[in-house]
C-alpha cells in the first residue's frame, strides 16, 4: 500500500523537525516542507500531497489563506496547526474549507487521527462534487432534451414520444450523446429562425 503522502509547513524549523519525526514513526511520507504560505501553496500545486499540515501564523501569506486557496483549487486537505484556540481564527479556518484543526503542542497519538480524517473527508467532499457535477450535467441535457422534442413537436407534427425516439435513434445512428443531438436541433433551428 502506498504511503501518505504529507507536505509540513511552518515557519519555525524546530517544529518542522518533530513533525517530521512523528509523521515518520507513523508511517506517513513527508515530500517536502515550507516556511510560509506562499511557498507551502507552491510546493503543494507541484507535489500533489495527500494532506498539508499548515501553522496558522507564518510570515507572507498565512496559513488560513494558504488553507483557502488549496481548498479552492482542490489540491489537497489541510490541517491546521496552532497554539491559538481564539474563536475568530476558528471561524475563518471554518471558512477557508479547513478539515482538520490541531492545537500545539502536538502529540503523536493526535496527528495520525487528525491526518486520516481530513484525507476521508477530502474524499467524500470529492465524490460529493463529482455526483453534483453528474446531477447537473444530467438536468442540462433533459432541459436540452425538451426543448428539441419541444422544436420537433412543433415543427415536424410529431408525439412527445415519436420526438423522444427520434433525438434517441440520430443519437444511436452517429454515435452522438443525446445531449449533442438536442443541441444540435436547437442551433439548427435557431439558424433557420
Amino acid at each position: 500500500m502506498e504511503r501518505v503522502r504529507v507536505i509540513i509547513a511552518d515557519d519555525e524549523s524546530v517544529i518542522c523537525m518533530d513533525l517530521r519525526e512523528m509523521l515518520s514513526n507513523l508511517g506517513y511520507l513527508v515530500v517536502g516542507e515550507a516556511g510560509d504560505g506562499t511557498s507551502a501553496v507552491n510546493l503543494a500545486r507541484e507535489l500533489r500531497p495527500d494532506v498539508v499540515l499548515m501553522d496558522i501564523k507564518m510570515p507572507g501569506m498565512d496559513g488560513i489563506e494558504a488553507a483557502r486557496l488549496l481548498t479552492e483549487e482542490r489540491i489537497a486537505p489541510v490541517v491546521l496547526l496552532t497554539a491559538y484556540s481564539e474563536t475568530d481564527l476558528i471561524a475563518r479556518a471554518k471558512e477557508a474549507g479547513v478539515v482538520g484543526y490541531l492545537v500545539k503542542p502536538i502529540k503523536e497519538a493526535e496527528l495520525a487521527p487528525a491526518v486520516e480524517i481530513a484525507i476521508a473527508r477530502f474524499a467524500e467532499f470529492r465524490e460529493l462534487e463529482k455526483e453534483v457535477d453528474t446531477l447537473q450535467d444530467q438536468l442540462e441535457t433533459r432541459k436540452l432534451v425538451d426543448r428539441a422534442k419541444g422544436i420537433l413537436m412543433d415543427t415536424q407534427g410529431l408525439s412527445e414520444h415519436d420526438a423522444f425516439r427520434r433525438i434517441q435513434r440520430m443519437s444511436m445512428n452517429t454515435r452522438k450523446s443525446m445531449k449533442e443531438i438536442a443541441q444540435a436541433i436547437i442551433l439548427t433551428h435557431e439558424a433557420t429562425g
